[in-house]
């Protein structure tokens, strides 16, 4: 009787021990279904049509653009003088034709075409499989086009715009010479390697050796009137590098040395550019007030209608400070025409040039939103072209003849969502006109003469309708295209959510959104992950439809996954950006109070599991949560971080944590907090990464081993700071894999295949 009492409570604790590993199994159809939201997919069967880009008719008479569909491809065109949607041309036809100019068989519904024109009598030219034909519309023959030679010039060489002249360099000076003679006339003459005329500093010249050589560059430019030339000067004598070593090379064994000039917060030691001018006719420089400063704040220049005038600006160092000015070159004298400031940074200031009128639209922050401001180069005064508690997103056009600029911007109407951009109008007078009204976030692209745009129009959660519009009111002349994602939601997908909650200050609004898996059980408890990125330059809010399954992949293996941009980061009000200035260590608050917020409004939300990851200073983000707010997240996966901003490269960390770099740059550092870190961690890195360099990555590392920490690494050796093809596809399995293991505490499956059925 005891034996059968033991024999029965032993089937039971196995029986348990059998369900428990039942509910930690994970299936390989749950990893098919991960790719079948990756990228790769979109226009094949998960989705269709979910951004329709169009290709404009070079003579403006219309547009056309393909709409996909489970069939496949199909090419279709708009005429401007109907507006009506049709078929490009005849597709069964085409595809034969095209069949006998190629081994590999086409189908009427998988043709690929591009560069398409309209040629006389409505026929078409295009290039298929790299080469260029003639399409006879009415009897569907295909011809070879004639191929145009093109004039092979010198890349080192510049001819001016009336065909006159010649620039370029020989010992690092700048000459030019006339093209009806080997006249050469020598314009600098300090020249020397390391002090270098007519060329450019590359953020990604990569030198092999420790003595390599940097990339061969030339710039110069012309006035359009050919009687003025300006290049740069390129100071590298006391650049100091960085360095990588690259041991990927099958053919090497023993990695390759590689640098590159690049600066970190604080360094004097950086490529210091100036910009030089001369006059065509004496052949002399003409000096001006733009300085020589480092390649994080380089002075700049652009030609104005009037000859040997232009517009110059700068920025200082430490980003709080911008100026732009008039320069006479005949009459060597400047005029001050705009200056922006902040006790915090000045980082998206921008202007556009209007030449034939004279004027300079500019983008501004001064009133703590960023408006337009219009300038007037005559007489240097300036005047707001719009107003309000807005975000002027960018300019899509001007016509200068009508004096109207088109512009995006977000949040304007009360009400709206402030991550949503509209299309507006304004006169140079200040009157703003809303021309694409519908509550959605729109993308626009216009024609060459500006009469017409094309609107992709949608939130996270309304599907993308394509429409061509006219420019003048808004009216939609006719639709392109519709989202389709029956297939996706046949399989139980659902839009992400939209949530909203109250910011760490205690008053303002903040977005995210919300994936969760195709098979969603309320019933059950999911791990929610943050996908981070709080750089103050940018913003992660999913504002329109083709960014839906943006976080799909990963919700598809059992879990949450949420976006949200808290205080500090960019498109709203200059005071909400500069939450994070010289305060980057504190920008996670309001991530762990969005976690807080959607487990307390959803019970399916485990209260206990929450895991983080992101890329670059979303790897910073990454590391960080782990070190700051153990209490939060138990599980990191951080690829390509810039750890510690002291290593970085200068601009960003001097833009946002201030400079000069003080003691906060290593009070946020994650190097220096290591012995903080309580939960699963995995960094990877590429390792000729030349964006965020490896070094800061292996410095965590080594503090970390130091600490006596337990974490995973990864070193991609051929990659850079944008992981490619088998190496992209490791990482993603590796990160997928670590949040399925030390996360959701089931068995990873390693060997799934990256395609579906």
């Amino acid at each position: 009787m005891r034996f059968l009492k033991t024999l029965s409570i032993l089937l039971s604790v196995l029986f348990v021990f059998s369900c428990k590993e039942k509910t930690n199994s994970i299936t390989e159809k749950e990893y098919q279904n991960a790719v079948s939201y990756m990228y790769d997919n979109y226009n094949n069967k998960t989705a269709f049509n979910l951004y329709t880009s169009v290709n404009w008719f070079t003579d403006n008479s219309g547009l056309w653009f393909i709409e996909h569909s489970e069939k496949g491809k199909m090419y279709k065109s708009v005429d401007f003088d109907d507006n009506e949607s049709k078929l490009l041309f005849d597709h069964q036809k085409l595809a034969n034709a095209l069949d006998t100019l190629t081994e590999n068989k086409v189908t009427e519904n998988d043709i690929s075409v591009s560069n398409i024109q309209l040629k006389e009598n409505g026929n078409l030219s295009f290039n298929f499989e790299n080469k260029g034909y003639l399409l006879d519309i009415k009897t569907y023959q295909v011809t070879k086009e004639e191929e145009v030679k093109k004039e092979t010039r010198n890349p080192l060489e510049s001819v001016s715009p009336d065909g006159k002249w010649v620039a370029f360099t020989r010992d690092y000076n700048l000459y030019i010479k006339p093209t009806s003679s080997n006249q050469e006339y020598q314009l600098t003459n300090d020249g020397e390697k390391g002090y270098e005329y007519g060329t450019w500093y590359g953020w990604y010249d990569t030198i092999e050796g420790e003595n390599g050589e940097r990339p061969a560059h030339f710039y110069v430019n012309w006035s359009e009137d050919s009687k003025w030339i300006t290049t740069n000067v390129i100071d590298l004598r006391n650049a100091e590098k960085m360095y990588l070593l690259d041991f990927s090379i099958d053919s090497l064994y023993r990695p390759k040395l590689l640098s590159y000039y690049r600066g970190s917060p604080g360094d004097t030691t950086m490529v210091h550019t100036q910009p030089v001018f001369f006059n065509v006719a004496t052949k002399k420089e003409v000096k001006t007030t733009l300085p020589k400063n480092t390649h994080i704040n380089d002075a700049y220049s652009e030609w104005t209608n009037t000859s040997g005038v232009i517009i110059g600006g700068y920025q200082e160092r430490g980003f709080k400070k911008e100026h732009l000015f008039l320069i006479d070159l005949n009459t060597n004298t400047s005029t001050p025409l705009f200056t922006d400031e902040s006790k915090t940074n000045v980082g998206n200031f921008s202007y556009v040039q209007m030449k034939k009128k004279e004027k300079i639209v500019v983008f501004s922050e001064k009133s703590g939103w960023r408006q337009l401001y219009l300038v007037d180069m005559k007489t240097g005064s300036s005047s707001p072209l719009t107003n309000g508690e807005y975000y002027v997103n960018s300019i899509k056009y001007i016509d200068e003849e009508s004096e109207i600029i088109y512009f995006m911007a977000s949040g304007k109407e009360e009400g709206s969502n402030p991550y949503h951009q509209k299309l507006y109008k304004t006169t140079l007078d200040g009157k703003v006109t809303l021309l694409t009204p519908e509550e959605t976030h729109h993308i626009v692209s216009f024609s060459e003469d500006g009469k017409h745009f094309v609107d992709n129009y949608s939130t996270i959660n309304i599907p993308t309708t394509t429409v061509l519009r006219a420019s003048e009111s808004g009216k939609v002349l006719t639709e392109l295209t519709k989202a389709d994602v029956s297939y996706a939601t046949s399989k139980g997908w659902k839009a992400p959510e939209v949530f909203e909650l109250t910011a760490k200050d205690g008053k303002t609004t903040i977005y995210g959104a919300l994936w969760k898996p195709s098979n969603f059980d309320p019933a059950k408890s999911y791990p929610i992950i943050d996908a981070t990125y709080s750089g103050p330059h940018t913003q992660l809010f999913p504002k329109s439809f083709d960014r839906i399954f943006g976080r799909q992949s990963l919700a598809e293996l059992g879990f949450v996954v949420m976006v949200v941009d808290g205080l500090g980061t960019f498109g709203r009000s200059k005071d909400f950006q500069n939450q994070s200035y010289k305060n980057m260590q504190n920008n996670l608050k309001d991530h762990t109070l969005a976690i807080k917020h959607l487990r307390s409004k959803y019970a399916w939300i485990d209260p206990d599991k929450a895991g983080v990851f992101g890329h670059s200073a979303g790897g910073y983000d990454t590391g960080r949560a782990m070190l700051a707010y153990p209490e939060t997240y138990k599980v990191g996966v951080s690829s390509s971080a810039d750890h510690d901003f002291r290593m970085e490269k200068a601009w960003w960390p001097e833009m946002y944590q201030g400079w000069p770099v003080d003691s906060t740059y290593h009070a946020i550092s994650n190097v220096t907090n290591a012995a903080n870190l309580q939960g699963k961690l995995l960094l990877v890195h590429g390792g000729i990464d030349e964006n965020v360099n490896p070094s800061a990555t292996y410095k965590f590392a080594e503090a970390l081993i130091k600490a006596d920490k337990d974490f995973d690494l990864l070193i991609l050796p051929s990659q850079r700071h944008g992981y490619r093809g088998t190496s992209r596809k490791y990482f993603l399995k590796k990160k997928w894999n670590y949040f399925v293991e030390h996360l959701a505490n089931k068995t990873p499956i390693w060997d799934f295949k990256w395609s579906y059925e």
